[in-house]
């Protein structure tokens, strides 16, 4: 049967549920269990898809092209499984369905209600079995933080389902902050207190505490914190910060993180597997050299915008035994050539991520041109790979007002177009081509060679792309259309073979990439910026 393991917040928000349910999926994995995991997130929206990267943060794609908020990237980094549609459940999907089935005259003209249709409907989305001899483990983390108005009808799911399943068989870790005050010097429980106190009074009762701190908890204050909070002493556990992310499953593993969930779970808990996430952090922690990418975005005021490609990029290090730090730089602040060697100079490596809409598009091409004639390594990402064709047209082909109709529809050389299933839609929210597509790699590539194969799969969220039009033009002055669509209608990857490093894909590839095997395109790019560092110090 499946077991549940649900993952609330208290006291503040931004304390690192996310990472905590990551870290205790990766320690239940490697201990043998199989494990999925769910966020249950309380904004009204459908979706996190049309919402500001600069105040939500990246969106995440999964396979089946659902646009997720970031947690499920940390997700799957953790537990290295590809997760789905149902691994992301908003109250905007909650009441979307609801009303439908009540326009549809499912309930039988009763009048809907919070309880039992919200909370029906919420319950219905927890995972189920795909078999009936399944045995797997689902962590669930529940978004915002206890009190919340707009979380209460998932908190009330979860009592009920804690009810119909067995408490053995759905437990609750509650994550909260210890904070110091440090003109007295103390470490103060009463937020948690009060955290756990708003949760019992919704009949929740938590199994474990997992309580972020700046400073060790004394045994002394894990025991007023059991006595007053209802838990076993051996249940309430301390998360100190740590240097590196991937560092977090190792900390929890020391404070019994996984051996508790099992002991509540009534589940075995054997000796887990954890030497090739030990050599991750060691590969963090002793780096053998370092490089620094520029990063050139529009949404670089907040980075987890680019959450995925950061870690993508940390992920190549590891492979290289490189440190990697960024150097984050606004598009919109190349205004000329001579900015744009100021912000660029002395960089070991350039990526133009993905974006939408034409601010900061024409720095981002400066920064392109840049590292194509200073012969600087160069990844290019959905918007990034498009403004590397733009920006090819104009200096190598000679068509100065080149562009993508997304940015000026009227310009004569339209080399970046709409895509033809994309035409008439109006409605922007989950439209775009979305998800895993294939994609078949030119044989003598230097994309074919880092991947290791012709036939590869990546993940998309865009609504343009390279005009055919201009194919035999840019073939003909020395770019490669590297990767095409199986039918060899969409060209999904480009590169300059004369370059020492420089490939664009419409994919995003960081999405896919994993701390303990690094993206081939992300392993690549780091290692020609380590290559390209060498080069100039010698």
């Amino acid at each position: 049967m499946v077991k549940y393991v649900f993952v609330t917040g208290g006291v503040v928000s931004g304390l690192g549920k996310g990472i905590t349910a990551a870290s205790l999926g990766r320690l239940l994995k490697a201990r043998g269990y199989q494990v999925t995991m769910q966020k249950f997130d309380p904004y009204i929206n459908i979706d996190p898809g049309t919402m500001n990267p600069i105040q939500h943060g990246e969106v995440f794609v999964t396979d089946d092209g659902t646009e997720t908020d970031l947690d499920l990237g940390h997700y799957e980094r953790f537990i290295d499984e590809s997760l789905d549609k149902n691994s992301n459940v908003t109250t905007g999907k909650i009441y979307w369905t609801v009303l439908h089935k009540e326009r549809h005259g499912d309930y039988g003209g009763s009048t809907v209600q919070v309880i039992p249709h919200i909370t029906n409907e919420i319950k219905s989305r927890f995972y189920r079995a795909k078999s009936p001899d399944e045995e797997r483990i689902a962590i669930i983390e529940v978004g915002g933080t206890a009190g919340d108005i707009e979380s209460q009808p998932f908190l009330e799911a979860i009592r009920q389902f804690q009810h119909d399943v067995g408490r053995e068989n759905a437990i609750l870790i509650h994550v909260t902050l210890i904070p110091y005050l440090k003109a007295s010097g103390e470490l103060k429980t009463k937020p948690t207190q009060a955290s756990v106190k708003e949760l019992q009074g919704m009949g929740l009762q938590p199994d474990i505490l997992v309580c972020r701190s700046e400073y060790a908890l004394s045994q002394e204050i894990k025991d007023k914190i059991a006595l007053f909070c209802n838990v076993p002493g051996s249940h309430v556990l301390q998360n100190l910060d740590v240097e590196y992310l991937y560092e977090a499953p190792l900390a929890m593993e020391r404070e019994r993180l996984a051996q508790v969930a099992c002991e509540c779970l009534k589940l075995e808990c054997p000796k887990p597997e954890l030497a090739d996430w030990e050599a991750v952090v060691d590969a963090l922690k002793n780096p053998t050299t370092a490089v620094e990418i520029a990063m050139v975005g529009k949404y670089v005021q907040l980075h987890d915008a680019y959450l995925s490609v950061v870690e993508a990029l940390k992920h190549g290090g590891i492979a290289g035994r490189a440190s990697v730090s960024i150097r984050w730089v606004d598009s919109e602040d190349i205004t000329d050539t001579l900015a744009c060697e100021k912000l660029l100079d002395g960089v070991d490596g350039i990526l133009v991520p993905g974006g939408f809409g034409t601010r900061g598009t024409e720095g981002k091409i400066l920064a392109i041109q840049y590292a194509r004639e200073l012969k600087i390594p160069f990844l290019g990402i959905c918007l990034g790979m498009q403004m590397a064709i733009v920006e090819f047209a104009r200096h190598v082909l000679g068509f100065h007002d080149a562009n993508s109709i997304e940015l000026d529809p009227d310009t004569m050389h339209p080399v970046i177009a709409l895509m033809p299933e994309q035409s008439g839609i109006e409605d922007i929210g989950g439209t775009l081509r979305l998800g895993a597509y294939p994609c078949v790699l030119q044989e003598g590539t230097r994309s074919a060679a880092l991947y290791g194969t012709r036939e590869i799969s990546e993940r998309h969220r865009h609504r343009y792309e390279v005009n055919n039009d201009y194919r035999d033009k840019l073939q003909e002055n020395g770019m490669v259309l590297a990767g095409l669509s199986p039918n060899g209608r969409i060209v999904e990857m480009i590169e300059l073979p004369e370059h020492p490093f420089f490939i664009g894909t419409q994919g995003h590839p960081e999405l896919k990439s994993r701390p303990n095997h690094a993206h081939p395109l992300f392993g690549g790019f780091v290692a020609a910026a380590v290559a390209h560092q060498r080069e100039r110090s010698v």
